[in-house]
């Protein structure tokens, strides 16, 4: 590493460990206003997707090494019966799937038809909240987005062919700060202890279990935020920076790689897809606050189109959106069919990755699921709740 690498590297990690500590202590003061929105919507970012991100990538790229199962591999021979597996890999809650698929495609080794199924598939984290509260429908929508993903996969291979939309290779490897050196490492073990009170504080959210009330303290009277805040900072930062510096490095500067550990693989596409997730969060949550927007109000008074505007909601990236038309529907306040219609349509957070390494083949492999949801969301009501 050269000299100028090394400093670079101690640079990085500085900036991202001071960033990191503001917002720990930012977040066990009395925050209000905007302030309380951005770290709530960046806890919840993090607590809600990216630990369950984390986890998802550990379970496949530990298949991967211990199991000798190279999903990757599995898939590119595959052939036809590569549809399947990617809606598979799509129906899984989160959007570790979702990666693999769309890096084999852009890689020449999958099929558009495998895009779109895994994209129909996916109903993100909104299922964990589905699962939780009504356990045999989240388990049918599940099954339903499997399924509807193989059927609407193999038709649009029918229709336009596997090479269709094909890009050039590209290199999908996101940069990190593990590199070669002390201080990076210690940094990804500082990710580590976040990760799993992070993943922990996920599954109790997921089960609607209030975990402040049960672990809060005189010092640390909102652990979730505290620990999700600081979460969400570390990994936008340690995604952002390396890149920062990167490019205004000289240009004979090397900036070292990750290594290829399971540790340094999830690290390294965990916070890629919550650097996504995050600027969506604030989008979203800043959005309402400052203007006053009710999106609860979109659906009242206006049954018939409920389904359509569902469908619409699922066109936004994220699982904000989705976690709402899911609580909506928990709530009472819309049908079952708008329900379908956007669990068909949502790629949740799976969309973020997907528009990010090849954007055009999101957004027409997002806009063909359009079409089953509809379809599946309109004939629900029809026939089963008679509206």
């Amino acid at each position: 590493m050269t000299a100028i690498a090394q400093q670079l590297k101690q640079v990085q990690v500085s900036v991202i460990l001071m960033m990191t500590l503001a917002v720990l202590v930012m977040s066990m003061g009395a925050a209000s206003g905007l302030t309380d929105v951005v770290l709530s919507a960046i806890a919840d970012a993090y607590i809600q997707v990216s630990s369950f991100v984390a986890a998802t990538l550990f379970l496949f790229y530990g298949a991967e090494k211990f199991a000798k199962l190279d999903l990757e591999k599995m898939l590119a021979n595959a052939d036809r019966g590569q549809i399947v597996y990617a809606a598979l890999l799509g129906a899984l809650p989160g959007c570790g799937g979702a990666i693999i698929v769309i890096t084999q495609y852009v890689t020449g080794r999958l099929s558009f038809g495998a895009v779109t199924a895994v994209l129909t598939a996916t109903m993100g984290d909104a299922a964990f909240l589905l699962i939780a509260q009504e356990p045999v429908t989240g388990m049918a929508m599940l099954v339903m987005g499997f399924s509807v993903g193989v059927v609407s996969g193999y038709i649009v291979d029918a229709i336009h062919g596997k090479d269709f939309l094909r890009q050039p290779m590209r290199d999908v490897a996101n940069p990190s700060v593990e590199g070669h050196g002390d201080a990076g490492l210690w940094l990804n073990r500082f990710w580590m202890v976040l990760i799993i009170p992070g993943f922990a504080l996920g599954v109790m959210a997921a089960l609607q279990i209030d975990s402040d009330a049960l672990h809060g303290t005189r010092f640390l009277p909102a652990p979730s935020l505290t620990i999700g805040a600081a979460g969400g900072v570390l990994s936008v930062f340690m995604f952002i920076v390396p890149k920062f510096l990167s490019r205004h490095a000289p240009d004979d500067t090397e900036i070292p790689m990750p290594h290829s550990g399971i540790a340094a693989r999830v690290i390294s596409d965990t916070n890629f897809v919550t650097a996504w997730v995050v600027a969506a969060f604030l989008l979203f949550e800043v959005s309402v606050y400052s203007f006053g927007i009710d999106l609860h109000g979109a659906f009242r008074g206006y049954a018939i189109f409920t389904p359509l505007i569902a469908t619409l909601f699922g066109f936004i990236p994220g699982c904000g959106p989705q976690v709402l038309v899911t609580t909506l529907y928990l709530a009472g306040a819309i049908p079952l069919s708008a329900q379908i219609s956007n669990a068909i349509s949502n790629d949740g957070d799976a969309l973020f990755p997907a528009i990010a390494i090849a954007p055009k083949v999101a957004i027409v492999a997002t806009l063909y699921s359009a079409i089953p949801a509809l379809l599946l969301g309109y004939g629900w009501m029809v026939f089963v709740e008679g509206i």
